[in-house]
C-alpha cells in the first residue's frame, strides 16, 4: 500500500522519503498489520482476489504491496502461480519477506509503480489495494501506463481503493472524507478515466460502504490492443 508520492505529503507526515511508508510513518510500521485488520482489509483482499480469478499458471504482480498481506493471500490461494510483491519501502518489504518463511512461488522486490523493473508483457494479473489514493494525478497516469506495459495482452489490473461514487449517504466516514481534498483524484469516474486513457477497458465492479473510510470501490481494467 505504499507508493511514490509528493514531498509535501511525505514531509507533512514527518517522513524523509520520496514515498509514503505503509503506516504513514516508519515508527508506526510495527502496528500496520493490526491497523489494517481493524479496518477490514482482509475482506477487501478476499474480494479482490475473487474478482482477479488467478489461474494456476498465472504470473501475478502486486504494486504498493506494503507488508505483503495481499500478495501472500494470492500465493496461498494459488500455490502454483508466481506472485511478486513490489513496493518502494524497504522496511515494509523486509517484514513481508519474513512472513513467507521460505515458501517458493512468491518474492518481494523494491520498485516504484511508475517505474516498474519488469519487462514488457510479463504478468497476467496486477493487483493494487488501497494505494492509488496516495498518488498525485500525474503519478496515477504514469502508474497506469506502467501497469499496462507489464501486463500481457488480455491481462488485467484489479484495483480496490477509497473513493468512487462516494456520497454523504455512505455514512459519517464518507462525510468526513468528502470535506477534504485528499481523495479528490479518486472520486467519481476519475480512476476509470485514468485507466482508459492508458489503454484499458475499465469498469467498476463493486463497492462497499465503510464506516471509517467512506466507500471502497473495486475496478477491473483489462489491457486492450
Amino acid at each position: 500500500m505504499t507508493e511514490k508520492t509528493t514531498d509535501s505529503v511525505t514531509h507533512s507526515l514527518g517522513n524523509r522519503h520520496d514515498y509514503l511508508p505503509a503506516a504513514g510513518r516508519d515508527a508506526l510500521l510495527p502496528a500496520y498489520d493490526l491497523i489494517t485488520r481493524l479496518l477490514g482489509t482482509p475482506g477487501v483482499h478476499a474480494a479482490l482476489l475473487d474478482q482477479a480469478d488467478i489461474a494456476a499458471d498465472h504470473r501475478v504482480l502486486e504494486i504498493g504491496c506494503g507488508t505483503g498481506e495481499l500478495a501472500i493471500a494470492a500465493a496461498r490461494a494459488r500455490p502454483s502461480a508466481e506472485v511478486v510483491g513490489s513496493d518502494p519501502d524497504p522496511k515494509a518489504l523486509a517484514r513481508a519477506q519474513r512472513k513467507v518463511h521460505g515458501a517458493s512461488g512468491i518474492r518481494f522486490e523494491r520498485g516504484y509503480g511508475q517505474d516498474l523493473p519488469y519487462a514488457d508483457a510479463t504478468f497476467d494479473r496486477v493487483l493494487s489495494s488501497m494505494m492509488f489514493h496516495h498518488l498525485d494525478a500525474e503519478v496515477k497516469a504514469a502508474v497506469a501506463q506502467e501497469v499496462r506495459r507489464v501486463l500481457r495482452p488480455g491481462g488485467s489490473l484489479h484495483l480496490a481503493d477509497i473513493g468512487g461514487r462516494m456520497t454523504p449517504d455512505d455514512g459519517i466516514g464518507a462525510r468526513i472524507q468528502l470535506r477534504g481534498r485528499h481523495l479528490e483524484g479518486n472520486l467519481g469516474d476519475r480512476i476509470p478515466n485514468i485507466l482508459r486513457a492508458a489503454g484499458f477497458d475499465c469498469a467498476e465492479t463493486a463497492f462497499r460502504p465503510h464506516r471509517i473510510l467512506g466507500r471502497i470501490t473495486f475496478y477491473r481494467a483489462v489491457r486492450v490492443d
